[in-house]
């Protein structure tokens, strides 16, 4: 079975991607040794949410185990750009896979510092735009607002000739009202869904159990949401679309590509399996054959009544 694709010309051995900031690819290597590279579970790796300033995170509590998912609070913790450069992407670069950068801003110009220092890294393959926060100009949510996003992207497509996606919230209304902006200012390529805003309540001590009171729901839980709103952006725009949103198996997998996705991609089940690519990967091609599929291709071609 042929597994091989690609996305905005990146060449990818199979659809399987992960989530960023589920799987922390430094630290498995530590843990377990040369075997996490030599068998390495994604076929491209999206690093974990980098901003131009360090940042700390949420305090605790950070995770909540909530009915087929979970709740995160983990509040984007990371060395800030100047280390990162200097530092873990240095080692990232060396993934036997394609690199994709996640990146997160609050205003235009902070992101275009993170885009040019990112995009001058030899071995980077693209960059992803985490659109999450509020613009400190406008007070306004860029993945949120269509015109916000389009004014992002006007001020960061000129900086780089690498593909720029844009991942987008399940926060909202009409997602693909988001996703026709981002089209038509020059992205490359949409990542959908991030987490749903959610809470959690301790039952022995009455109050919320998330240390900033809430935080962002992921797993199984969002799967039909998710499967919804990659549809409705698939529709809506030529770009290649990265699905995300409780895959957990092969056969989920094969449900956002039928969805419209070019590519999946697996967050939470790493938290709880940190083999879960390969055991996606391998069921997939089970998930086609079954479903009368000869290659991942036939199946990327096909649409949904």
């Amino acid at each position: 079975m042929d597994l091989s694709t690609e996305i905005c010309g990146i060449p990818l051995e199979s659809p399987v991607l992960n989530g960023s900031g589920t799987y922390d690819a430094l630290a498995a290597q530590r843990a377990f040794g040369r075997a996490v590279i030599d068998d390495f579970p994604f076929a491209g790796f999206v690093s974990k949410t980098i901003t131009r300033h360090p940042r700390a995170g949420n305090p605790p509590h950070r995770l909540w185990e909530a009915p087929s998912g979970m709740i995160n609070s983990i509040g984007l913790p990371n060395p800030g750009l100047e280390r990162f450069v200097e530092g873990d992407l240095l080692e990232l670069i060396e993934l036997p896979v394609p690199l994709v950068v996640s990146v997160m801003a609050d205003s235009a110009e902070e992101f275009s510092a993170l885009v040019e220092a990112v995009a001058n890294v030899p071995g980077v393959a693209g960059i992803e735009l985490n659109v999450s926060c509020p613009n400190v100009h406008s007070g306004l949510i860029v993945g949120e607002q269509p015109r916000e996003t389009e004014n992002l992207m006007k001020a960061l497509r000129p900086l780089t000739r690498l593909p720029i996606m844009i991942k987008l919230t399940p926060n909202m209304a009409n997602p693909h009202e988001v996703a026709i902006a981002a089209e038509a200012s020059g992205a490359d390529a949409i990542s959908l869904i991030n987490t749903i805003k959610a809470a959690a309540i301790d039952r022995n001590h009455n109050r919320t159990w998330l240390g900033v009171g809430g935080g962002g729901l992921s797993g199984p839980a969002v799967r039909p949401i998710a499967l919804a709103q990659v549809r409705a952006v698939s529709d809506a725009v030529d770009l290649p679309v990265v699905g995300m949103g409780g895959i957990a198996d092969g056969e989920s997998a094969l449900e956002f590509i039928l969805a419209g996705a070019k590519v999946i991609a697996v967050g939470t089940e790493n938290f709880r399996d940190p083999r879960a690519g390969i055991s996606v990967r391998d069921g997939l091609v089970s998930a086609l054959e079954r479903r009368g599929f000869s290659s991942l291709a036939e199946a990327q071609a096909s649409t949904l009544s």
